[in-house]
């Protein structure tokens, strides 16, 4: 897995999108990337990968100490029940696994199978942290950065804010 970080950081280089990065002890909950996120200087935002019933798939932005209304979000993107997509699902499509996962996993999404949703108190957000696809490492990264150049670069500069 650590390879995949590699490649994710050099993407990055690429698009000369500059970063802190943060080593740290694996994290898998909310109140551990809380304490990342604080060490970064930055709101922690947990992202949730999604899945309805026609298959189609979501990765959702939100703030760490927002709670997911999979109702009400369905509403906003006009779709069936939301559900959390499999680790089997998690990995085929964008190759991180649970703990992991974040908005630099769309790099790995080659085929645009899954779409961005972004709360809309991310939006005015001026730095995020995400994981670069593994647990044991955050990143802090700037959000205009991610909207105007990660995204058009990976081919996801269509995604939805939601509220």
């Amino acid at each position: 897995m650590e390879n995949i970080k590699e490649y994710i950081l050099s993407v990055l280089h690429d698009l000369n999108i500059s970063y802190e990065s943060l080593s740290h002890a694996p994290i898998m909950t909310v109140a551990e990337g809380t304490e990342i996120a604080k060490s970064l200087g930055v709101i922690s935002c947990k992202n949730l990968f999604l899945v309805n019933k026609q298959k189609e798939y979501f990765l959702y932005l939100l703030p760490g100490n927002k709670q997911l209304s999979a109702k009400s979000l369905a509403e906003q993107i006009n779709s069936s029940h939301l559900s959390f997509a499999s680790r089997e699902e998690m990995e085929q499509l964008l190759s991180t696994s649970p703990g992991a996962v974040s908005i630099l996993c769309l790099i790995n999404d080659k085929k645009n199978k899954v779409r961005l949703l972004i709360d809309e108190d991310i939006m005015h957000m001026d730095y995020i942290s995400c994981h670069p696809c593994v647990n044991t490492c955050s990143l802090r990264l700037k959000m205009v950065d991610i909207i105007n150049l990660l995204l058009p670069a990976i081919r996801h500069s269509e995604y939805k804010i939601v509220y």
